[in-house]
């Protein structure tokens, strides 16, 4: 009889804890939302002392758990997580209260509670609208926009980055797709670049002149071509050199400078010529045979200090 009891402790423990009609109410609410104590008193219209001591029994008993958020903690009860005799005394503790009038009440105040939530956020972002981009920048900065766009690629690509330079773009490529092709003519830029994505083994690196790109024809899902261009002689045969090796259906993006007259920042930077103007662009990818194209004037970002951008996008015809 001993053995029994011992073994039935945990059992009466958690029917003790369904005992109590507050308890019941608290956990229909939880298993819904996570809140925090504030929420639950202005639901259910009690005390914090009250609600608190409740949510300490229940917490004890594991039908909920308590995540610290700032100075509060948010409740939940996860049903997948109960022990499974505790979940089938929920199930039908749950099923047998369904028409009790407090909990209809409950879910009430629920509701308005969760929707004056919402409307306070909306009134941030009213409030907010003309300084938000700035404001978001400053909090949080500008990569995670990039890194977003960037998983949004099908996970199965092999992606070519032509003038890789040290690496940054197929590092955060090598994060979402297959395998990162890197070309770069220059050592220093590939020993860079090495150094940075030593941990990546889906990224192969190679030195190669991209008027002859060392990459099989039709093996690549896309290319990018990333402020490159200003630096060859011959854009448009490394463009169809960029043709040859994407599959039909396959994709180019061109990141470059727009046609500028800052004879200065050119020799400094040690590019061939002083950008392109869009027609030129369209006119070499047209030529190369790609299709669909796109061409954007990039808005100068506040911090930049050199010549505004475009971005072009063509795929190959399937």
């Amino acid at each position: 009889m001993a053995n029994t009891s011992a073994q039935s402790l945990p059992l009466l423990g958690w029917m003790d804890s369904l005992a109590d009609a507050t308890r019941i109410r608290l956990l229909r609410l939880l298993e819904q939302h996570e809140l925090n104590v504030m929420d639950l008193c202005e639901v259910m219209q009690l005390p914090q002392s009250t609600v608190s001591r409740h949510l300490k029994i229940l917490s004890s008993q594991n039908w909920c758990h308590a995540q610290r958020q700032g100075t509060n903690n948010l409740y939940r009860m996860l049903l997948d997580e109960l022990d499974p005799t505790m979940r089938k005394l929920w199930l039908l503790a749950r099923e047998q209260t369904d028409d009790w009038a407090a909990l209809h009440q409950d879910e009430l105040r629920l509701q308005s509670r969760l929707s004056q939530k919402h409307a306070d956020g909306q009134a941030f972002f009213a409030s907010s609208a003309d300084q938000w981009d700035q404001l978001r920048h400053e909090l949080y900065g500008q990569s995670f926009e990039s890194q977003a766009q960037i998983a949004l690629l099908p996970s199965n690509w092999v992606v070519a980055d032509l003038g890789c330079g040290t690496g940054h773009i197929c590092g955060s490529l090598a994060k979402s797709v297959a395998q990162v092709i890197g070309i770069d003519e220059s050592p220093a830029m590939l020993k860079a670049a090495r150094q940075r994505l030593v941990d990546y083994d889906n990224v192969q690196l190679q030195r190669g002149d991209l008027h002859a790109i060392p990459i099989d024809d039709q093996s690549c899902d896309a290319a990018l071509l990333t402020l490159v261009l200003t630096y060859l002689t011959q854009p448009a045969e490394v463009i169809a050199q960029m043709k040859r090796i994407l599959k039909p259906g396959g994709k180019a993006v061109i990141v470059d400078i727009l046609l500028h007259d800052q004879e200065d920042f050119r020799r400094k930077m040690g590019q061939q010529n002083m950008g392109y103007q869009t027609v030129q662009i369209k006119k070499m990818l047209q030529t190369a045979g790609f299709a669909d194209i796109q061409i954007f004037e990039l808005p100068p970002e506040a911090d930049a200090k050199g010549p505004a951008l475009f971005l072009a996008s063509a795929n190959v015809p399937e």
